[in-house]
């Protein structure tokens, strides 16, 4: 399977970098204890941290609020997924524990404050594409409405969008039943080149130590535009 980015991407944020776990044959269980009693106290630490703060001060909301501006959507009206985690959080809408996958992908997304989303990899097909949606580009999403992804970026394989940093797709969802998966990281374009190879592998050892399994890493940037 190939990935890649269109470069058209590129002319209107050179910075951005988008990171690629592959995970193969793990399990898909209950979130351990260990997991669960993290995510929550993690959640209450972040409550009081967002109590007096605006979200657009949130670095990884930021920037993906002006990447959002960039490729031609509302942040507004469409908001990103970290963004729309932390209105939860602030509220005290605290996330109940789904899956040990679900789960370690909401909490990645939280540490690193960037959208992530993973996908199970028997329900992609062929290769897959990173593009800007159009306003032909939609999909039924996890939150059970047709989304579209106007402005937005989209994961696109030979049967269509799947995937976003808005929110992901029922097609790709994953369930108990998977064991192999694409997780992808929407990096913040100010983080380092090195510092994102750190951040995919300590991901990486976290997920297949919880999870089993192997990973490998990929990461796609403005010099490196396919695998």
């Amino acid at each position: 399977m190939k990935i890649s980015i269109d470069p058209y991407i590129f002319q209107l944020e050179p910075q951005l970098k988008i990171g690629i776990n592959h995970y193969t044959k793990f399990v898909t269980s209950e979130s351990p204890q260990m997991l669960i009693g993290r995510m929550q106290l993690f959640q209450e630490h972040l409550f009081f941290d967002l109590e007096d703060k605006e979200l657009s001060s949130v670095q990884g909301v930021k920037e993906w609020r002006e990447l959002w501006k960039k490729f031609g959507s509302d942040p507004g009206r469409y908001r990103p997924s970290i963004e729309a985690l932390l209105r939860r959080i602030r509220k005290q809408n605290y996330l109940s524990p789904v899956n040990s996958v679900i789960d370690l992908n909401t909490f990645f997304s939280l540490e690193y404050e960037i959208p992530v989303g993973i996908y199970d990899a028997s329900n992609i097909q062929g290769n897959i594409q990173m593009a800007i949606g159009n306003a032909d580009t939609s999909y039924i999403g996890l939150n059970g409405r047709d989304n579209r992804l106007d402005g937005i970026l989209a994961l696109v394989d030979q049967h269509g969008p799947f995937g976003s940093p808005y929110v992901d797709s029922k097609r790709t969802a994953v369930h108990e039943q998977t064991t192999e998966a694409y997780q992808f990281f929407f990096l913040r374009p100010s983080m380092e080149i090195s510092e994102a190879k750190q951040m995919l592998a300590a991901a990486g050892k976290m997920f297949t130590q919880v999870n089993g399994g192997e990973f490998s890493s990929l990461l796609l940037n403005n010099n490196e535009l396919e695998s």
